[in-house]
């Protein structure tokens, strides 16, 4: 009796021969669109959120900010070029790269923590 009625159950209901074939469709739909809005609230939102940051993250960064690579590279922004940067990671050596091969900022500039402040 159980086994019966958790198959009913599991296939979306009891199939009802007299509901319209345009009714049975939609309640066959359903499931899946229930499906794509977890997916979208769980996992596409969130991600768009993240990179939406990270960009943001990068649009402001400023000579003197500290960073740290996707590589793992620690270092101090000298230079903030269109698409590169200038980064020194040690007395004397300075590598241009990416930005988006920064990972994240460890410390703003003080000039943009005192502009920010000014707000």
């Amino acid at each position: 009796m159980f086994d019966s009625a958790f198959q009913i159950l599991a296939m979306g209901g009891a199939p009802n021969p007299n509901q319209p074939p345009a009714v049975q469709m939609i309640s066959s739909l359903l499931p899946i669109v229930l499906i794509f809005v977890v997916f979208y609230f769980m996992l596409i939102r969130p991600q768009q959120k993240k990179q939406k940051e990270i960009k943001q993250m990068l649009d402001n960064l400023k000579s003197g900010d500290k960073i740290i690579t996707t590589g793992g590279i620690l270092g101090t922004v000298t230079n903030v070029k269109e698409k590169t940067v200038i980064v020194r990671i040690a007395d004397n050596v300075k590598v241009e790269m990416l930005r988006s091969a920064i990972q994240t900022v460890t410390q703003k500039s003080a000039e943009g923590e005192a502009a920010s402040g000014k707000n």
